[in-house]
């Protein structure tokens, strides 16, 4: 039992954060305090601390410190910690990606395109924007009102005549000559007018240029210019939030036991980009104030901060959490509850969302457990199953083998144990060995500690490939874990699909059963990702097959060919002196590639 006395005496009053491990060395909360000492002691005052508290107290087996100069330091600490560690009992949020940008290239004639990670490339970047979609939607909107080109560089230096894009008047074809510089640029300007926000000085600019093109008897000009205003003006009605002009984030809570729904709204020079809704991890029940306290700096730890944030609860520590997180950003940063006119509406908006985000996710969650219920009466399981895992083989026709496993727990699909398995020393279509492979490795992977046993596996496949998958097993002697096999029902039908199990004489078929729909959701995901992995890996094969079994042609000159030449397409219609021309492909190389990709032409 941890004796608290004892380390209480020898804390430190500084400001710090303190982790609390159980017996197994398990982190299972981190916290941040100005005064370590009196914080820490505040947990072992049973009148102080809740129920929950307690049980946690209960489990602490140690408690190691980390001392900072300042409380906005262990601040930044803790959100890190939480962020790498995920403790049980803190508040988790969970989300991974990164945000994508609007880029714009600075080339003669620039390109645009939807940018996501490190900002290496030359040019300027608009955004964040919550979702890839948001931001393809935006560039699809952009291309009806100013044809910027969103083609590569490699395919832009390649083209000969124009694309489909103009010929269906998404693009001005600045790769064939087909529009000056002159008025390229005058679309790039109205692009960034409009990017930045500046959409009223944009639509002035249009309407002097169509009254000039009519004045001058330029009416098609001027029909041209008309219908882009008409355009601009509609799409204004719907993205534009009224006396706005810079870069601010509406955040809303919404709570139900210890489910909690936060919606953000991102707004940026103006305009509302569009929304994201997450579902912080919670073991415990929490005001929306805590969990927006917790969410905040976990949130914008690694991300941009705007300059503002609308929050819907006042919080505890508003003036540590401004100070720090404008430290942080290097800009100055205000954060407010209180909201009148147009910003209320945006903020009535965001927790109206936000309640009915939650109402969907947890009847989600209700109707996830039923299948679940299901799922154990189904196969006759003693206890309600926590996790489960699925296997299915990708191939074709023999070719490029991938297996995939996905993994469900009662919260849904755990996609970061997803796992994708390059098979290979088998015969070509062997699914029985294949399947063999695959489960042995992911399971030898389980004995040295890398993730967490499944109740159940299920196989996508009938008796024969259960009996790999249980041998798989044997071989690594673990018996504890029911492996299920999900063979096509009659005529392949959807819904009458046949569980095979081991040591039963019959198929269990469960038509309509909630357990059943679990199952087909697990077997769908499972062929969707062992399927795009496949893909991948022919893809990969198809550009390997051609270019690396050309000898003396190492990594960087096929990279180097590709972008020159657009694709392999290009490189194959390239002639020797063509190829010559590139750095590094002397005469004899050439003449050794040209061939490679005219080898049938003698005959």
């Amino acid at each position: 039992m941890f004796d608290s006395t004892t380390f209480l005496k020898n804390l430190t009053t500084q400001a710090g954060i303190y982790k609390m491990l159980n017996a197994e060395g398990e982190i299972i909360y981190i916290g941040k305090a100005k005064n370590l000492k009196n914080r820490v002691a505040s947990y072992f005052k049973n009148s102080a601390t809740t129920l929950k508290q307690q049980a946690m107290v209960a489990k602490i087996a140690a408690i190691e410190v980390t001392v900072t100069q300042t409380e906005n330091e262990a601040l930044l600490l803790e959100c890190q910690q939480i962020k790498l560690h995920k403790p049980r009992y803190n508040i988790c949020l969970r989300d991974d990606k990164s945000y994508p940008y609007i880029f714009l290239s600075n080339h003669e004639f620039p390109q645009i395109s939807l940018h996501r990670g490190a900002k290496r490339k030359l040019g300027r970047y608009f955004g964040p924007y919550p979702s890839s979609g948001a931001a393809r939607e935006s560039l699809k909107l952009l291309q009806r009102l100013f044809p910027i080109r969103q083609c590569e560089e490699s395919v832009y230096n390649n083209r000969t005549r124009p694309c489909l894009q103009y010929q269906i008047g998404r693009c001005t074809a600045p790769c064939v000559g087909l529009i000056d510089k002159a008025s390229y640029a005058l679309d790039v300007k109205n692009t960034v007018l409009f990017l930045e926000g500046k959409s009223g000085l944009l639509i002035n600019e249009l309407i002097v240029s169509m009254d000039k093109a009519a004045a001058e008897l330029n009416f098609e000009h001027a029909a041209r210019l008309r219908d882009q205003i008409s355009r601009l003006r509609s799409l204004l009605d719907t993205q534009s939030v009224n006396d706005e002009q810079g870069d601010m984030d509406i955040i809303a809570c919404a709570t139900q036991a210890n489910v909690a729904c936060v919606q953000v709204f991102f707004i940026r020079n103006g305009q509302h980009l569009g929304h994201k809704v997450f579902f912080p991890k919670m073991t415990e029940v929490h005001e929306a104030a805590a969990v927006l306290q917790a969410f905040i700096p976990q949130y914008y730890f690694d991300k941009p901060m705007p300059h503002e944030l609308i929050i819907s609860h006042e919080l505890a520590e508003m003036d540590l959490l401004r100070e720090t997180l404008a430290s942080h950003a290097n800009h100055a940063l205000t954060i407010s509850y209180k909201a009148k006119d147009e910003r209320l509406k945006w903020l009535e908006m965001a927790r109206n969302n936000a309640e009915n985000a939650l109402l969907t996710h947890i009847a989600s969650k209700q109707n996830l457990h039923a299948r679940f219920v299901s799922l154990q009466q189904i196969l006759g399981c003693k206890d309600v199953p926590n996790r489960l895992e699925c296997f299915d083989i990708s191939h074709t026709q023999g070719e490029q083998t991938v297996a995939s496993c996905v993994v469900f727990d009662r919260e849904g699909a755990v996609k970061s144990a997803y796992r994708r398995f390059n098979i290979t020393g088998i015969a070509g279509g062997d699914d029985y060995a294949a399947i063999h492979q695959a489960v042995f490795r992911r399971f030898k992977r389980l004995q040295q500690g890398e993730h967490q046993a499944p109740d159940i596996v299920f196989i996508d496949g009938g008796k024969g490939q259960v009996h790999e998958a249980q041998k798989a097993l044997a071989e690594l002697a673990i018996n504890n874990v029911m492996i299920v096999g999900v063979a096509k029902g009659e005529q392949r039908k959807a819904g009458m699909e046949k569980l095979i199990v081991l040591n039963q004489n019959q198929p269990i078929v469960a038509v309509g059963s909630g357990g059943l729909l679990l199952i087909q959701q697990i077997r769908d995901e499972a062929h969707r990702f062992a399927i795009t992995g496949h893909r991948q890996s022919r893809a990969k094969a198809s550009k390997k097959s051609v270019l690396e079994s050309i000898s003396g042609l190492g990594t960087k000159r096929r990279q180097l060919l590709l972008k020159q030449f657009g694709g392999l397409q290009g490189v194959a219609r390239a002639s020797v002196d063509a190829l010559c021309n590139i750095d590094g492909i002397s005469r004899t190389l050439a003449q050794r590639i040209y061939d490679t990709f005219h080898h049938s032409d003698d005959h």
